[in-house]
């Protein structure tokens, strides 16, 4: 039998992709659980409460709201 338990990923971010929620629409299973903001803007790196998936946010924080 196939192992199907999710495995935590790591994703790295940009400025584009803010706001950033999970799951992402590039996910293959972006039903697996509720859709949840997450703030990788304010400490640079987030995660998951659901998947434990990690975001790393590359490039400039952005200051401010746009």
């Amino acid at each position: 039998m196939a192992d199907t338990t999710l495995t935590q990923r790591y994703v790295e971010v940009t400025a584009a992709a803010l706001p950033l929620f999970c799951p992402t629409p590039a996910v293959s299973l972006w039903s697996a659980h509720p859709r949840v903001a997450i703030p990788v803007e304010k400490l640079g790196e987030a995660t998951c409460p659901y998947c434990g998936t990690v975001y790393k946010f590359k490039g400039v924080l952005p200051h401010g709201h746009h």
